[in-house]
C-alpha cells in the first residue's frame, strides 16, 4: 500500500488536497483526476496548493465538556488556537510537535478529547456561494466516496463554514 497526495483546484479557484492509501497509484490518480474534472475542478501539480495549508495538531471536544466553559485552560496547556463551533463543540489546535503534551495536560485537568489527530488547516480561505458552493459540495461528496481516499482538505468556505478536513 502506498500513501499518495493529490493536489488541485475546485470550483471558484478553491484549493483541494486529497490524501489516499492505495495499492495502485495510477488507478487512484485517474479516479481523483476524473472526479475533480467532472465537478468543476482541475488537477494541479505536486506543491501547487499544499503551501496554502499548515499542519496542526487537533483535539476535538463535544459540546458540554468542561473545556467549553474553561477555554483559558486550553491556552495554559499550550494551545495555539481554540475554535468554538456553532453547536458548542471545541477544537484545540496545537503545534504538531506539542500535540501530545497539550493533550496530556488537558486530560490531567479533566478534559478528555473525543479525538486527537494531525490535520491540515487552510491559511487562506476562499468564500464560495451559489453554483460554485453547490459544485464544491458535490466534489467533496464524490471524492469522499472514492475507496482509496482517506482525507480531503480544502480552503473553501461556504456560508461562513470552513470545509477543511472533510
Amino acid at each position: 500500500m502506498h500513501s499518495v497526495r493529490f493536489e488541485g483546484y475546485g470550483p471558484g479557484d478553491s484549493a483541494v488536497m486529497v490524501d489516499c492509501l492505495t495499492d495502485n497509484r495510477d488507478r487512484t490518480a485517474s479516479e481523483v483526476r476524473a472526479t475533480l474534472l467532472s465537478h468543476g475542478g482541475h488537477p494541479g501539480a505536486a506543491g501547487s496548493v499544499g503551501y496554502l495549508f499548515k499542519e496542526v495538531g487537533r483535539l476535538t471536544y463535544a459540546a458540554g465538556t468542561p473545556l467549553e466553559s474553561r477555554l483559558g485552560l486550553a491556552w495554559e496547556a499550550g494551545a495555539e488556537d481554540v475554535v468554538v463551533g456553532r453547536k458548542g463543540s471545541v477544537e484545540v489546535l496545537t503545534d504538531p510537535a506539542e500535540l501530545e503534551a497539550v493533550r496530556s495536560r488537558l486530560i490531567r485537568a479533566g478534559c478528555e478529547p473525543m479525538a486527537s489527530e494531525m490535520t491540515y488547516r487552510a491559511s487562506v480561505t476562499v468564500e464560495l456561494s451559489g453554483e460554485a458552493a453547490a459544485e464544491m459540495m458535490g466534489l467533496l461528496r464524490a471524492l469522499g466516496s472514492l475507496g482509496d481516499v482517506r482525507s480531503i482538505y480544502t480552503n473553501a468556505e461556504v456560508a461562513g463554514e470552513l470545509l477543511a478536513g472533510v
